[in-house]
């Protein structure tokens, strides 16, 4: 039998995270609840842009102690959190940034183990207050805040905060415009000139800002071809522009194509069909 821990019950569980940080820090010793294969995106850097709220998949697996089942989820709680700065400044509720998974399903393996599917939502909007500053395009630490609670009301029993080996990357969306290039129609053996320009999501400003000196590839792919072919790289001047020019040779499809850094997700253009004549 394979029961569901539903998404409505694990938000109001999420919310029971919170009075696990207010608890007393005399309350803090092993549950004994054991999570396994936590995992962030699939392993993958999270892109956040300016407006979009960024859905993160979180996945892992939990088994509980002796005396507590899936079944009552009202004495258990596991929260998995993002965070940066040190773990004692998540359990005092002091750590510069942290981000929290909420909600999530369950789905039962037996009494006392289930695997889990969350999400993790970062908000760009400034009232949010998720992704603020640029800076927090960076690696983030990975932990998981574990409770216990007694039946009926009463102090937490236990609570434990685990840190996880591995880092998730957050950076900052860009975009590319469209692969613009000019003259449409053209003649074959004639210069074709491709244009582009590279943004970058602005957390601070919640603008797209223009992301100078990076390198960008152009490519090509033939009418009847299947796979795109790089035919230079070209960095962009001050203002995030981009400009070459290619020797017509046959119809197709060019792009251009950004793969991204440490603090900045990867790109690819809307395509321009050229006709050669």
């Amino acid at each position: 039998m394979n029961r569901r821990r539903t998404a409505a019950v694990i938000a109001t569980a999420g919310a029971l995270a919170l009075s696990v940080l207010n608890a007393p820090a005399a309350q803090a010793k092993d549950t004994g609840i054991v999570v396994s294969n936590l995992v962030f995106n699939k392993g993958k850097p999270i892109v956040v842009g300016t407006s979009k709220v960024s859905e993160t998949p979180v996945t892992f697996n939990f088994t509980l102690p002796s005396g507590y089942t899936t079944d009552d989820w009202s004495r258990w709680d596991i929260s998995p959190v993002l965070y940066r700065g040190s773990l004692k400044d998540v359990a005092n509720g002091t750590a510069e940034n942290s981000l929290w998974t909420i909600p999530y399903t369950c789905y039962e393996q037996d009494s006392q183990r289930a695997r889990c599917e969350g999400t993790l939502f970062l908000d760009p909007h400034p009232l949010m207050e998720e992704v603020d500053s640029n800076s927090d395009a960076t690696k983030w630490k990975i932990a998981v805040v574990l409770a216990l609670f007694p039946a009926g009301d009463g102090p937490v029993l236990a609570k434990e905060y685990e840190s996880r080996s591995g880092t998730v990357s957050l950076r900052r969306a860009a975009k590319l415009s469209v692969a613009d290039a000019t003259p449409e129609p053209v003649t074959k053996g004639k210069k074709l000139t491709l244009k582009s320009k590279l943004t970058r999501a602005n957390w601070t400003t919640k603008k797209n800002d223009a992301y100078a000196g990076s390198t960008v590839s152009l490519q090509f792919r033939a009418k009847n071809a299947t796979s795109f072919k790089t035919l230079k790289k070209v960095t962009t001047n001050s203002a995030g522009a981009l400009r070459t020019t290619v020797t017509a040779s046959t119809d197709g499809f060019f792009r251009w194509v950004y793969y991204g850094n440490t603090t900045t997700g990867t790109a690819t253009s809307a395509q321009d069909y050229i006709d050669v004549r």
